[in-house]
Order: structure tokens, then sequence, then C-alpha cells
């Protein structure tokens, strides 16, 4: 078994919780910026890049604070995730989006710019950038 490291990101955003969650919880809302296509049935979320699939179980979510997945190669280990939160800072009200991953130890840089540019996708879509 391959021991992945777990990176955290943090991006200021500007959107509602509320809104930002249909962004992060429903395949529509996913397809629009995360994958070309995302398909759920049940828990498993099917997410279409440029043709190939991977499937991820969908772990847990709470309405407008966060999702959380596990993708299928890496069921086994079951400390291995990947969870989108909404954090909202009590006293200026600034949004950002927090990101939890874990990936093989030489996959950090492009792990890092992976989502940079997918986040930078979805302030697009929000209107935001």
């Amino acid at each position: 078994m391959n021991d992945k490291i777990k990176i955290e990101l943090e991006f200021p955003i500007q959107a509602s919780p509320q809104l930002l969650y249909q962004y992060i919880a429903t395949p529509s809302g996913l397809s629009e910026w995360f994958a070309d296509n995302v398909n759920s049935r049940g828990e498993l979320f099917t997410f279409i890049w440029n043709g190939s699939e991977e499937q991820a179980k969908l772990l847990s979510k709470k309405s407008e604070e966060r999702i959380k997945f596990r993708w299928q190669e890496d069921e086994d280990d079951t400390d291995v995730f990947f969870e989108i939160r909404i954090q909202m800072d009590d006293i200026t009200k600034d949004v950002s989006l927090m990101i939890t991953d874990f990936v093989e130890e030489d996959e950090v840089g492009e792990a890092k710019m992976l989502w940079t540019n997918q986040i930078s996708s979805l302030k697009q879509v929000l209107g935001s950038a």
C-alpha cells in the first residue's frame, strides 16, 4: 500500500456558503468546475475527465458546510479521502474553501496545482474571479 501524504489548501472565495454548497455537493454543481461530467447513484459518484472515469464514494456531507469522498482506488485505505469544506470567518464573514486531499509524495506539487486550477474554474463559474 502506498503511503499518501495529507495536503490542506485554503482558497478565499467570494460566494455565500449556501451557493457554494450547491457547487460542491451536487453532481450538476461539481460538473460545472470539478470534472467534465459527474453522475451519482446513491453514495457512488462517477467523475468523468476527457473520457476517463473515476469513482468515489460519498463518505459524509453536511449542508452548507462540507462534503467528503473516497476514491474507489483508495477504498482499502480508510484514512485516505478528499474533503471540500466551506469555512466562514465569524467576524469578517469572509468565506474560504478548505481542501483536504491525500496524494502520493511525488504528486504533491501536481495536486496543489490541479486544485488551484479547479478552484479557479469554480471562481469563474461563480463570477468571483
